[in-house]
């Protein structure tokens, strides 16, 4: 029984070790960090990848790189040190109990703005929240292996199936959000927004902004990104961070990008202007997802009650 103990403690602290050099991409930063001697953070890792029976790093002269097993098991391992934090910060220093709530979501206008309003309704008690903006690959992974307790997740209507199907086999819940078709926004000083009415051949002589991470698990970048960008369009931008996109929508009339319907207030705030484009069939869906059995507290309740309130204003 001893034995078996030491071995939990020692698998701990390799876990300890290996986050540490993920994190610094070094063996020797990451002994410099730890005070622990290189050799020993270097054998532990050695023994955690027998242990575990995966490779965790490759090693090379730039450093100690993830692999994608590794990738998937440090996921896993700050998970769980950030619970032993947790049970040794709640039992040794009785600290208050916090709120916590955590989603992951694709970038949109409703979503944010039900965000803002939710965050308004936070008590003075502890809390920690967290709202990530990403595509739907990364959600997923987050509800999986992060610690994200909520997700939502966007696709285009054909892959509902497919989308459907994953989930279930990943163990996730799923619950219609919206379904809506993008629109374009773009500067008021923009030539399109003169025009009555927008098809695709209007675009080409102008400058798509796009998010830079388009991605449906498991099918060929090529394919959706073909599906997802028309293929009219010569000159792109992509940019992962929303509030940039505005700002470059703002200052350059050539600008333009597909979103899901924006508020006056983002577009008075930007100068910008929103309007259909007629040739634009394709229907989107937001899901909300979460793994099963899991249960809603209070605040991911009152997110939810924000973002139909929200839903119904925007779209």
């Amino acid at each position: 029984m001893r034995n078996q103990r030491r071995g939990c403690i020692l698998n701990i602290l390799h876990m300890k070790y290996a986050v540490e050099v993920a994190k610094l991409g070094s063996l020797n930063k990451a002994a410099e960090t730890l005070l622990i001697a290189q050799p020993n953070i270097s054998r532990s890792i050695k023994e955690l990848e027998a242990d575990l029976g995966v490779t965790i790093f490759n090693r090379s002269a730039k450093g100690m790189e993830l692999t994608p097993e590794g990738e998937e098991f440090i996921g896993y391992a700050e998970n769980i040190l950030k619970q032993i934090d947790d049970v040794e910060r709640h039992y040794r220093h009785g600290s208050p109990r916090k709120q916590k709530f955590s989603i992951s979501v694709p970038r949109a206008c409703y979503i944010s703005d039900a965000f803002a309003k939710f965050s308004t309704g936070i008590t003075e008690d502890p809390a920690e929240i967290f709202y990530k903006e990403t595509n739907s690959q990364r959600t997923i992974n987050n509800v999986l292996n992060k610690d994200y307790k909520l997700g939502i997740i966007r696709y285009a209507e054909n892959y509902d199936k497919f989308f459907k199907s994953m989930l279930e086999e990943k163990g996730l819940s799923y619950e219609m959000v919206a379904e809506f078709s993008y629109v374009l926004i773009m500067s008021r000083d923009n030539p399109l927004a003169k025009k009555e009415e927008i098809t695709f051949d209007d675009l080409p002589p102008y400058i798509e902004i796009a998010h830079a991470d388009p991605y449906v698990p498991s099918l060929p970048l090529a394919k959706v990104v073909k599906e997802e960008l028309p293929d009219n369009i010569d000159r792109r931008i992509f940019i992962f961070e929303r509030a940039s996109q505005f700002d470059l929508l703002s200052e350059n009339p050539e600008t333009f990008m597909w979103v899901s319907p924006a508020s006056e207030q983002i577009l008075d705030r930007y100068g910008l202007v929103q309007k259909k484009c007629v040739d634009n069939r394709k229907v989107y869906k937001d899901v909300l997802i979460y793994k099963e059995g899991y249960k809603l507290s209070k605040l991911d309740k009152q997110f939810i009650t924000a973002l139909c309130e929200s839903k119904r204003k925007f779209l």
